[in-house]
């Protein structure tokens, strides 16, 4: 396999200074601030912030000392066991990692030689930033948890975690782990941390990404949107980017677009991009994503769009178990849109992009428990992805790209690969789940999802 130049180039420049450099150690970070937990990219577990740290310095939000241990261990040409994700590849294959890929954009190469020349103890204000407030939100996705909803939280303190072998969402494993969020009543001491850092952070910042929870319900994301409002001059630069399930009540996004129009009329930003999430149509996306009401979500996704002419909306599908049967229709639907918001205006090509990505967490939802024929119709949704795409998307501007297609093709390589997954363990918990599910929230599984009867039946039994 040849190689990309540029790749290849940025590779060796990393290597030159130690087989385990990486600039995202440095220059990115995810902060857990509603439950103190931190970690550069997402490969590494998180970690825990300690109190005493920031305490004496809010920097130590991103600068802990386990980080700047692990950057000693790089520049000193080591390479740290909690990035094994990214060695893996490099010595298994011919494809570059994450580290490559991450020290190759514009956040992280403008500052590889102040890096590498930089002393390990040394704070370092990161470029790429991405942050969560609270756990606070009106939903609670089959695949998510307390530590990232408080809807979740609040049906685990009521009936307890889930029947599957490991207890599925267990309060008491959150707590044992130290995970569990602070409530939004809480004196959060990571918040108090993040604002004593955040004028100095800011003029620094390529690219800031509110995370949740459901950012839209919290009050520190408004006031992070007012205080660029206002400081924009500091750095009228920065990619802006917000999650959201688009579900809020009307009042708040139209509070959020108000804002988001000014920012991006006035170029007080470099660009906006709204990042959501739907894997499903109609039931089944309203099974899987609860607290969604579907239409409302397309009706809301206009809103935004036909409101901000330089916004791109980014549609994040966890492609899962749940998600197979109607997969193909909601490709129809994002193509739609696609066609109807077509416009030379936005940063990106297309309106609106499909990342697709696999759900690896919680494993009883993997789409690795389906049987062969279902697996088969994640290749025909990307077929038809490719039937409406490249040519419209280079000719257009509204079709489906290259990226957005191959996202779809390798989720089948994923679904069909590992043959030691323990297909009848996880088939078992699914089943448990299900059940559980219905009981808890009054949904109808057997009718929202017919295709799974004799799936489900045979592991009823067992």
């Amino acid at each position: 396999m040849k190689l990309p130049v540029a790749f290849k180039d940025v590779k060796d420049k990393l290597d030159n200074v130690g087989c385990g450099f990486c600039i995202a150690k440095w220059s990115q970070v995810t902060m857990h601030l509603h439950n103190g937990l931190t970690h550069s990219c997402h490969h590494p577990a998180p970690h825990k912030i300690p109190l005493n740290e920031i305490k004496r310095n809010p920097k130590a939000l991103h600068n802990t000392r386990f980080k700047k241990q692990r950057r000693k261990e790089m520049l000193d040409g080591k390479r740290p066991d909690e990035c094994n994700f990214c060695w893996n590849v490099e010595d298994n294959s011919n494809s570059f990692s994450d580290r490559v890929f991450k020290s190759t954009e514009p956040w992280s190469i403008n500052d590889f030689d102040k890096i590498k020349d930089s002393y390990w103890r040394d704070d370092f204000n990161p470029r790429y930033v991405e942050v969560s407030f609270g756990n606070t939100c009106n939903f609670a996705c089959a695949y998510c948890g307390p530590q990232y909803s408080s809807k979740w939280v609040e049906e685990i303190e009521k009936h307890g975690g889930y029947p599957t072998e490991h207890k599925f969402n267990s309060i008491d494993d959150i707590k044992a782990r130290d995970q569990m969020p602070y409530k939004q009543t809480e004196h959060n001491p990571y918040i108090e941390a993040f604002w004593e850092w955040w004028p100095n952070l800011f003029p620094d910042l390529h690219t800031f990404r509110i995370t949740g929870g459901e950012p839209l319900l919290l009050k520190d994301t408004f006031k992070v949107l007012e205080y660029i409002q206002k400081h924009h001059n500091q750095n009228s630069n920065i990619s802006l980017a917000i999650n959201t399930n688009l579900g809020i009540p009307d009042k708040l996004l139209d509070k959020f677009i108000t804002i988001a129009k000014d920012l991006c009329d006035n170029n007080k930003v470099r660009e906006l991009i709204i990042f959501t999430s739907v894997e499903a149509t109609d039931a089944q996306a309203e099974y899987a994503r609860f607290g969604l009401k579907y239409e409302k979500f397309w009706s809301n996704v206009d809103k935004v769009l036909s409101n901000l002419p330089k916004v791109t909306v980014n549609i994040m599908a966890t492609y899962n178990a749940l998600s197979v049967f109607s997969y193909s229709d909601l490709i129809d639907r994002v193509f739609e849109y696609k066609k109807k918001y077509a416009n030379g205006e936005r940063y990106w090509v297309s309106a609106l992009q499909l990342d697709t990505s696999y759900l690896r967490w919680p494993t009883h939802l993997s789409v690795k428990i389906l049987e062969e024929e279902h697996k088969e119709l994640i290749l025909k949704s990307a077929e038809k992805a490719l039937y409406y795409g490249i040519k419209n998307f280079t000719e257009d501007n509204y079709g489906f790209s290259n990226v957005e297609i191959q996202k779809m093709k390798r989720l089948y390589d994923y679904a069909v690969g590992d043959t030691a997954f323990n297909t009848d363990k996880y088939r078992k918990d699914f089943v448990k789940f299900v059940d559980e599910y219905d009981k808890r929230r009054g949904t109808d599984f057997l009718g929202t999802f017919p295709q799974l009867k004799e799936l489900y039946a045979e592991y009823k039994e067992r």
